[in-house]
């Protein structure tokens, strides 16, 4: 199903009968509805979502008014020439229809084959520095399994990945628990420890447990990536340490190439299979006293959607991928039916 036949379903008209047998009054309005009231609130504006669905302002604006009459309560203010915004109620119903719709797509693509196969899209994000790791097994393990589902990814920064599992833009993300909005839901898939990342030549770099009070006057390196940062600085204040900060830097990879050349220190969360960097420059993974408490790598997705079953699959086989921790190296995924 398309974008264009997902919004587009026939109308829910017909006598319902619930699984207590009881028959319930016809719905009065159709998935085509709900999808043009989706596309209104993305958007911000009917002419712009009329120009997204390639229909005409008039038909949008004339279906919303069935809408609201048939809901018995106003959706969206229509303001002339400065868009028009969703009301307390329009963003409720818009939040359902975004599950509704997924589920009659899931629906129809899952007629198709009896039931028995997943097919159609999926969008999966995951926190820049994590993808790295994360990403690839998932992606190869999960198209083995599931042939007919187009799984794709976004890598970004955590608040960005939050406003779009909000927005409906994502079915699932891998991300750190901190700081997580309202709205999400999520579980999580393993726990991982704050080490420092010394030069192979650091005094310091013996093997043993290093004291981030002998760090203190040593310049850090620091990466400076929401919510990465802000948890680095927690570290050092519960520690009782005042950084000295030298570099800043956004990539994870930058920050382990200064590092490797000797022009300071950085405290990281993922630790990649091999202890070198880019330039082959050889590094040591300290582990840091006082221990710092674990981070949790989440998986989380929009509380107000429920998961169609390609997104119930994709969690329970992501789940299931990392249940003994982040992979370092190759991860083989076993098949078992």
């Amino acid at each position: 199903m398309g974008a264009g036949e997902a919004v587009g379903g026939p109308e829910l008209s017909g006598a319902l009968q619930a699984a207590d047998g009881v028959v319930r009054a016809p719905s009065r309005f159709t998935l085509r509805q709900l999808g043009y009231l989706v596309a209104v609130g993305d958007a911000g504006s009917i002419s712009a979502a009329a120009a997204r669905l390639h229909v005409t302002q008039t038909a949008v604006g004339a279906a919303l008014n069935d809408l609201e009459r048939a809901l018995g309560t106003h959706l969206l203010v229509r303001r002339r020439a400065h868009g028009a915004i969703l009301t307390p109620a329009g963003q409720y119903v818009r939040d359902r229809a975004r599950s509704l719709l997924a589920e009659a797509t899931d629906l129809e693509l899952s007629a198709r084959d009896s039931g028995t196969a997943l097919r159609g899209p999926l969008a999966l994000g995951c926190y820049s520095t994590i993808a790295v790791t994360l990403i690839p097994p998932i992606l190869q393990g999960f198209a083995e399994l599931h042939p007919g589902v187009e799984l794709d990814f976004v890598a970004d920064q955590q608040v960005p990945l939050e406003r779009r599992l909000l927005a409906g833009e994502l079915d699932a993300a891998l991300i750190y628990d901190m700081n997580l909005p309202m709205g999400l839901a999520a579980r999580t898939l393993y726990e991982a420890r704050v080490y420092a990342l010394l030069s192979a030549d650091h005094p310091l770099a013996t093997g043993g447990p290093v004291d981030l009070g002998a760090l203190a006057q040593d310049p850090l390196v620091f990466l400076d990536l929401h919510p990465s940062g802000e948890h680095t600085m927690a570290v050092f204040r519960a520690a009782g340490v005042e950084p000295r900060i030298r570099y800043r830097t956004t990539d994870f990879e930058l920050t382990r190439s200064l590092v490797g050349r000797g022009l300071g220190y950085a405290l990281l969360v993922q630790r990649p299979r091999r202890d070198e960097t880019y330039e082959g420059l050889p590094v040591v993974a300290a582990q840091i006293v006082p221990s710092p408490a674990p981070v949790r790598i989440l998986l989380a997705w929009s509380a107000a959607v429920r998961p169609t079953r390609r997104a119930q699959a994709l969690m329970d086989f992501t789940a299931g991928l990392f249940a003994g921790g982040a992979p370092r190296g190759k991860t083989t995924v076993t098949h078992s039916f």
